[in-house]
């Protein structure tokens, strides 16, 4: 998953640069490996000094990819001081559990120098080492000239670029996910206008991509889903489904409903691709998403409560398995189901 693929940098850059003039940060985007992908809007003329120099181009570096990390260990805007007590931020960007890139804020002083002792220090550096670099004098002019910002206004700024980008991405995605399915899923007889095709927005496209992904579960068992019973074919396997649509929230073995049986679990395999057409494990993921998609249309339960009262080991594997079947997200799911 690449941001140059969800996001319109065109526009991104535009809207970066705004943003850039209106919290006093200078900003930069990168992609998961750290390469930027936008231009640096509002360097300070240090810190472009600074990265321009091998010597402490360096150090630049190695501050950076310590606040990405930290950004995405904790999923969280991560604000740090570089080795030369400048204020930096990393805003990891998160998609489906994710990390795609981050954006880069900061190069900023404090306006109360005593609140640095509640900030990390990404790199400590000697001072012999800071003391080789050259043109000290213009270092020290250009320095004086970053401008300051108070702790509150600096986190304030993190927290409003953190909501505002992952609001922007998961619009972008949503977007491309609707297009995905529209495309593979419901392809129209006549040619839709450009627009729609743009977009993938207009009314008919979502009703259309609706009605072809309520089809797209073709195992008639799997489509009685939302009945607490079933009657098999071959009565040996009954007390296996009665189990499973029973316990809805549990994690199911062969080995346990071949029991429930009294078969060997090699022969309940075979008769369950027999009696279904698909094996066991597709089977209950298929029923699992089944399942779902009432929670996701009736209720406002969230992803993470839902995934949990399926028996799914985290809402991060729900999420992959209702795609894998569906081709869209449950969050997408549900937002253009809801859309009526």
């Amino acid at each position: 998953m690449h941001l140059d693929k969800i996001l319109d940098l065109k526009k991104w850059k535009n809207l970066q640069d705004s943003l850039s003039n209106v919290t006093k940060l200078a900003i930069i985007t990168v992609d998961y490996r750290g390469v930027p992908i936008t231009h640096h809007s509002d360097v300070r003329p240090f810190c472009k000094m600074m990265r321009g120099n091998p010597k402490t181009a360096k150090l630049c570096e190695k501050c950076d990819a310590r606040g990405g990390l930290e950004a995405v260990r904790t999923n969280a805007p991560y604000i740090y001081l570089c080795h030369w007590n400048i204020i930096d931020m990393a805003i990891p960007i998160i998609v489906d559990d994710q990390y795609v890139g981050a954006i880069m804020a900061g190069e900023v002083r404090l306006a109360d120098s005593g609140e640095q002792q509640t900030l990390e220090q990404m790199l400590t550096v000697p001072a012999k080492r800071l003391a080789q670099v050259d043109h000290k004098e213009e270092i020290n002019r250009l320095y004086d000239s970053i401008p300051t910002l108070s702790y509150s206004e600096i986190k304030e700024a993190a927290q409003m670029l953190y909501r505002l980008s992952n609001y922007i991405v998961e619009e972008a995605m949503n977007k491309n996910l609707i297009l995905e399915a529209y495309k593979k899923l419901a392809p129209l007889k006549e040619k839709p206008a450009m627009d729609d095709v743009a977009t993938g927005y207009s009314l008919d496209n979502i009703q259309h991509i609706k009605k072809e992904l309520a089809n797209t579960v073709t195992s008639a068992y799997v489509k009685t889903s939302l009945n607490d019973h079933l009657v098999c074919k071959n009565k040996t396997l009954q007390p296996a489904f009665d189990y499973i649509f029973k316990n809805k929230g549990k994690k199911f073995s062969q080995q346990k409903l071949a029991g429930l049986c009294h078969i060997s679990t090699g022969y309940f395999s075979r008769l369950f691709v027999k009696e279904t057409g698909i094996n066991f494990s597709t089977f209950i993921s298929l029923q699992k998403i089944e399942w779902s998609k009432p929670l996701l249309e009736k209720t406002d339960l969230s992803i993470a409560q839902i995934s949990d009262e399926l028996g799914f080991n985290e809402p991060g594997y729900y999420i992959k398995t209702f795609k894998k079947y569906e081709n869209i997200t449950p969050n997408v799911y549900r937002k253009y189901y809801q859309e009526k």
